[in-house]
Parts: structure tokens; C-alpha cells; sequence
């Protein structure tokens, strides 16, 4: 019964062998391919493979037929998903915070079922990259899969929102439920983030996913739908996650001129930028919030880049780099 079965299923069998134990480094002849086919007690000859070939053909499948020596060899020459295309999604696994390490393997494990045994192997070897900092929440994936849900029916939620203590544990922010509107999922500076509408204060908030838990969909439908339309996503991104938090105002920068493309990543090419008095240095006008952070980055940079003025935007940043220098003196 079994050997029927599969006999029935050939031209399947054969897609699993030209996609898991060929590729364009590693083709299989005839001979070969027999050889997989009778392991799978299926009975097999050279027409008839060669009918069930020009079968996945028609179905679409990129059946690659070369010359080598006096015979031919197969592969397929394009699949759903290419090595390099898998080597993109486990580099981006890999690189995701949120993502346990199990979930790490797990996923990779996964994407290797799309290439030949031989490309599988070259995944393999991302299941570990030592140093990596990882989620250790492996219920975030449900969590995930509970906002979504209340997003798209509409309707509020209730959670418990965690912290660290001394202790190294992760406790319950506040004995009350939070309640919010969940309105988008935000991925940013590797951790997911939920963007919620709080009724009370009438204002979106942002809360880490992996310190979200006991998750719970109400029945009342969601608020802040107006506010929500309105809401400037990227500049509330930029205001939240980044150095742009605070109140904003125009800066004007000194830098070296090989620094530019570094000036240019943080602000975008729409900055303008004209040559300084000294030779190599060039000044840009940038919008920015003055925030510690802000300062942290021009400090980061080596006197390489220096805030040319306004003027008290320069003595805000000197008395914030001599208080730094007191808490060690």
C-alpha cells in the first residue's frame, strides 16, 4: 500500500529530491535520481522520470537539464526562496532581540527546508552567534499574535506591564491592569513595541511587548481612532526611540569633512551643507531635540563634529559635559 501511495505521489518526491539533494554546485544524473526514487520504494525508469521532469516544468518548477561529460544533470535553477535571500532572513532572526534564542534556531531550522542539504548547512552555521543579547520572554510570539488580534477586531486590552528589580527579576510594574487602545506594533532599536491609546490621559504611549503579559482582549472597542488618523508615525518614532526626544530647535554643526556620510545617516540627505572658514570642515543646519542623548552623540564623535551655535545650545551642552566629569572627580 505504501509503495503505491508513493508511486501515486512520484512527481512530488522528485521535487523534494532536486530541491533538498541538488543544487547548482551539486546536480544529480538520472542514475542518481533513480537511486533517491527506489528509496522511497517508488519503481522508476528513465522515461518516465523524464516525463514527470517535463511535468514539474509545466507546473512551473525552473527544471535545469546541463550537459556534463556524455550525459545530463538536473537541478532546480530557481526556488521560492534563494540561499542569499535565506542567509538575509536568518541574519535578520539572528539580529532580532525580541527572537529567543530557541525561536532562533527553531525559525532558521525552518528556512533551511527551502534549499539543498549543502545550502542548508551554510544556515546551519548562523544557529549560533555567541555574544548575542536575546529575549528571554518566549511567550512574546503569543502576545504578538493577541494584539494583532485586537487590532483588527477593534477592541481594548488589559495587561499586566513588567520591570527589572535588584534582584534581576521581572516584577509587575503596578498591581493595577494597564488598559489601552492598541493601535500599531512597532519594531525599533531591536525590540518590539506596542503603540497604545491611554483613554485616561488621552495620549498614545508606547510598552515593550516582552514585558507584556497576561494579555486580555475586552469587550469594549478601541479609543483614539480620531487622534490615531492624525498621529505623525515617524515623528513620533523619532521623538520616542531616538535622539529627537524633546523639545526640538535648530542646530548648526561644525564637522570634519570626512565625517559626512555620518552627518548624513543620522539626518538624511536633505540636509544642507556649506563649506566652514577652516579648510576640510564643513557646516550643517540640522532640527533637532536638545537632550542628553543629542549631546551624548556629538561627544561620541571626538570633537570630530562640535555644535557651532546656537549659543546657549553650546553652553548646555558644556555644562552637561562638566556635569559628567564631576560624578568622577
Amino acid at each position: 500500500m505504501a509503495k503505491r501511495r508513493n508511486q501515486k505521489w512520484k512527481w512530488y518526491h522528485l521535487r523534494e529530491i532536486l530541491l533538498h539533494k541538488a543544487d547548482e554546485e551539486h546536480p544529480l544524473s538520472m542514475a542518481e535520481i533513480q537511486d533517491y526514487l527506489r528509496e522511497l520504494d517508488i519503481e522508476t525508469d528513465r522515461k518516465s522520470v523524464y516525463d514527470d521532469l517535463e511535468c514539474l516544468r509545466q507546473m512551473g518548477y525552473d527544471v535545469v537539464m546541463e550537459k556534463q561529460g556524455r550525459s545530463y544533470v538536473y537541478y532546480l535553477g530557481s526556488k521560492e526562496f534563494e540561499l542569499a535571500e535565506c542567509k538575509l532572513l536568518a541574519d535578520a532572526v539572528q539580529a532580532s532581540r525580541f527572537i529567543t534564542e530557541k525561536k532562533s534556531k527553531e525559525l532558521i531550522k525552518k528556512l533551511t527546508t527551502f534549499v539543498s542539504e549543502y545550502e542548508a548547512r551554510q544556515l546551519n552555521r548562523q544557529l549560533m552567534l555567541p555574544g548575542r543579547i536575546k529575549s528571554m520572554n518566549e511567550s512574546i510570539y503569543y502576545v504578538v499574535d493577541e494584539l494583532h488580534r485586537a487590532i483588527a477586531e477593534n477592541r481594548q486590552i488589559s495587561f499586566s506591564y513588567l520591570q527589572w528589580n535588584m534582584a534581576k527579576e521581572l516584577v509587575e510594574k503596578k498591581k493595577k491592569p494597564y488598559l489601552v487602545s492598541p493601535w500599531n506594533l512597532i519594531l525599533e532599536n531591536e525590540n518590539y513595541y506596542l503603540l497604545g491609546y491611554d483613554g485616561e490621559e488621552e495620549k498614545f504611549k508606547h510598552y515593550r511587548v516582552d514585558k507584556m503579559k497576561n494579555i486580555r482582549i475586552m469587550e469594549e472597542k478601541r479609543q483614539g481612532e480620531d487622534a490615531f488618523q492624525n498621529l505623525d508615525m515617524e515623528h513620533f518614532r523619532q521623538r520616542t526611540f531616538s535622539m529627537f526626544a524633546g523639545e526640538r530647535k535648530k542646530v548648526s554643526l561644525i564637522f570634519r569633512e570626512e565625517m559626512v556620510g555620518i552627518l548624513l545617516d543620522r539626518f538624511g540627505k536633505e540636509i544642507s551643507l556649506f563649506p566652514a572658514e577652516e579648510p576640510g570642515y564643513a557646516i550643517c543646519h540640522v532640527d533637532v531635540a536638545v537632550s542628553e542623548m543629542f549631546f551624548a552623540w556629538v561627544f561620541s564623535l571626538g570633537g570630530a563634529v562640535k555644535i557651532q551655535g546656537p549659543e546657549d545650545i553650546k553652553e548646555a551642552y558644556i555644562h552637561a559635559m562638566k556635569k559628567g566629569l564631576e560624578e568622577y572627580c
